[in-house]
C-alpha cells in the first residue's frame, strides 16, 4: 500500500468539511490524524502516514500539520488544497473516520483521547499542563483500538 503524508490526509479532511459547509479547527483535524492513523494500522497493519504523533497537553497532535495550521489559531481552518491522495482504499478509509468522528466537536474528541490508553501512556506522570513531544507508539495504538472491535 502506497504511504501517504500526514500532510494530505489534513487536506482531505480540510476540502471534505469545506465541500460540506462545516468548519474544522486544528484540534479537530488533529484527532482525526489521530484516530485515522490508529484505525489503519488496525485494519491494515501499517502506518497511513510515516509523520509521529505526539501527547500534547490537547491530546494527540502531528507537529508538522499543526504548524502548517497554527495561523488559524482556534478558528476554522480553510485550504485550497484537496491533498494528493488518490488512493480509493486511502479515501474510503478517511471517509469511514469522519463518518465515525467527524460529528463530534474538538473539545469532546480531545476529552476522548484523554482517557485511552495510548495518549496517557505516552504522557505517563507528566501533569496535565505540561508541554511534551513524547510519541504516542504505533504499537500502542494499535493494541489498544484493536482491543475495541
Amino acid at each position: 500500500m502506497k504511504y501517504t503524508t500526514a500532510s494530505d490526509v489534513a487536506k482531505y479532511f480540510i476540502s471534505s468539511f469545506q465541500k460540506k459547509n462545516k468548519e474544522i479547527s486544528n484540534l479537530k483535524l488533529q484527532k482525526l490524524l489521530y484516530y485515522a492513523q490508529a484505525w489503519h494500522l488496525v485494519f491494515f497493519d501499517v502506518p497511513l502516514f510515516d509523520d509521529k504523533i505526539e501527547a500534547w497537553v490537547h491530546g494527540p497532535v502531528v507537529r508538522s500539520v499543526f504548524q502548517e495550521y497554527r495561523k488559524f489559531g482556534w478558528k476554522p481552518v480553510k485550504t485550497e488544497d484537496s491533498g494528493g491522495i488518490t488512493s480509493k482504499k486511502i479515501k474510503d478509509h478517511l471517509d469511514e473516520v469522519m463518518r465515525a468522528y467527524g460529528e463530534f466537536d474538538a473539545v469532546l474528541l480531545e476529552r476522548q483521547t484523554h482517557r485511552e490508553s495510548p495518549w496517557r501512556d505516552a504522557r505517563g506522570n507528566l501533569e496535565p499542563d505540561e508541554p511534551s513531544n513524547r510519541v504516542i507508539t504505533h504499537e500502542a495504538m494499535k493494541l489498544f483500538y484493536r482491543a475495541q472491535l
